[in-house]
């Protein structure tokens, strides 16, 4: 691991961003190169804990200690070995991931935790580079057909293991392309798609199938798929948004957050898209309601459409900025976190409720009355009195939360259990129809990618054990 005092002589570092009047005249990743001897010094801050808590972080179970010592070592090869044991697609969280894990390292008690997503990113770049990531098609099939219903990180993490244990995986997607939330829901600024495509050209290349443009539950029943494939696993999300719930929500300009990413996701790819004039911002007051990733995605996508103006509102008060006694080390801190997309331009505001959304005679949203709180406890608020106002609003985008999966098709055929949050019901990641599986957002309801991928690998396991023991 180098020197045992490297995380005492050498601060954290991360790649140096593009400055934000550059960078968002595109879409392309913000971070500029970063040395490679420089990430090995990272690496080599790793204290290699007795008790590595990082790993209690990760959902994924990451060596984190193991892979920055081979980095810190330059052993590149040893690095993504290990990596690549317990991450499927590395390339994705080393760019998107909140990183738990850092939020964990015992370095963080009191110091910069070490730079763990940065480091991930960079061997899984540094394995395409060297020509570690191939193609490995399994050497033998068992015969058994698992159907793959959604392509996001939990379906593709699903198929990808199915895939090396020599099941015959076909993976179903109503898109007409594979990557669900991270290709239509995650801005190229985070995640460029080439990124997507890569990764796919290996799955399809080990053996995976993909049928695009497939609605189950319209195109082709549950039930049909049931009955062709020796077990199905529903990994469709969770994206039923939820509706803010106010009047005038129905004027022109008032949209659901993704709906708007999407769009401009398409945009991007160069997809064709249907002219919707009043989902571009140029020029407009933008407003963004939710203070969640989501809404920090829509500001950065705003900036790029070069709006007049951007602000994000949030219903409760400004986050602490060090943590609270009932929010201690090494839980995920809940802190004031600036996103690169507040940093390109955004005015934040938080402790508002709004109350309705006003209009002119053409139905054109051109408002959002608000009004301030005043917060008595975190279950508690009272409204300011005389501080309602009506702030200028071309352009509305909802990104507070997602209700449940759009499971309502499936329903119709089978009574499938739900839980008090209207997702999926599971036990060892099966629903209550016998064969028929569920992992992802699906089951836990809205989450982290890194956590779809864990939950694909494990529903996958299961999925294993029953066609290989179908009676049992």
């Amino acid at each position: 691991m180098g020197k045992e005092t490297n995380f005492m002589v050498h601060p954290r570092e991360l790649p140096p961003q593009r400055p934000p009047q550059e960078r968002i005249l595109d879409s392309r990743e913000i971070y500029l190169p970063f040395p490679e001897e420089k990430t090995r010094l990272q690496a080599s801050r790793c204290m290699d804990c007795g008790v590595p808590f990082c790993h209690q972080g990760c959902p994924l179970g990451n060596l984190i200690p193991d892979f920055n010592e081979a980095v810190a070592e330059g052993e590149w090869e040893k690095a993504a070995r290990l990596l690549m044991r317990t991450n499927t697609f590395p390339e994705f969280t080393g760019r998107i991931c909140p990183a738990p894990c850092e939020a964990s390292c015992v370095l963080s008690i009191n110091k910069p935790a070490v730079a763990i997503e940065h480091i991930e990113k960079t061997i899984a770049e540094k394995a395409f580079e060297l020509g570690l990531m191939q193609a490995r098609p399994p050497l033998t099939r068992t015969g058994r057909r698992i159907a793959v219903v959604g392509s996001g990180p939990a379906g593709l993490a699903a198929a990808a293991q199915l895939n090396q244990l020599g099941h015959q995986v076909v993976v179903f997607e109503r898109s007409d392309k594979a990557g669900g939330l991270l290709r239509y829901g995650i801005p190229d600024f985070k995640l460029e798609k080439w990124l997507i495509d890569r990764r796919l050209a290996l799955l399809e290349q080990e053996g995976i199938q993909f049928r695009y443009g497939v609605e189950i539950g319209k195109d082709l029943l549950l039930s049909q798929l049931r009955q062709e494939y020796d077990a199905v696993l529903l990994c469709i999300g969770a994206s039923k948004p939820r509706p803010l719930g106010i009047p005038g929500s129905g004027l022109k300009g008032v949209h659901f957050a993704m709906e708007y990413l999407s769009l401009h996701n398409k945009r991007i790819a160069g997809q064709p898209i249907a002219p919707d004039a009043d989902l571009y911002a140029e020029g407009k007051h933008v407003l963004v309601i939710g203070g969640g990733d989501t809404g920090s995605d829509c500001v950065g996508t705003a900036n790029r459409q070069f709006a007049h103006s951007v602000t994000q509102l949030q219903y409760r008060p400004m986050p602490a900025l060090e943590r609270s006694p009932d929010n201690p080390w090494p839980e995920m801190p809940m802190l004031l976190s600036t996103s690169s997309s507040h940093e390109e331009g955004c005015e934040r505001s938080w402790g508002w409720l709004t109350k309705e959304f006003v209009g002119n005679e053409q139905g054109q949203v051109t408002g959002l009355k608000v009004v301030e709180l005043a917060w008595k406890s975190p279950a508690a608020y009272t409204e300011i009195p005389g501080s309602e106002r009506i702030l200028p609003c071309d352009l509305a985008l909802i990104a507070i939360g997602y209700e449940r999966p759009e499971h309502d098709a499936f329903l119709q055929e089978y009574p499938l259990a739900l839980d008090k949050r209207h997702t999926f019901a599971l036990h060892n990641w099966q629903t209550s129809v016998e064969g028929v599986f569920a992992a992802g957002d699906a089951y836990r309801g809205q989450s982290l990618v890194v956590w779809a991928i864990a939950d694909g690998r494990n529903a996958a396991e299961a999925i294993d054990e029953y066609v290989k023991h179908p009676d049992r």
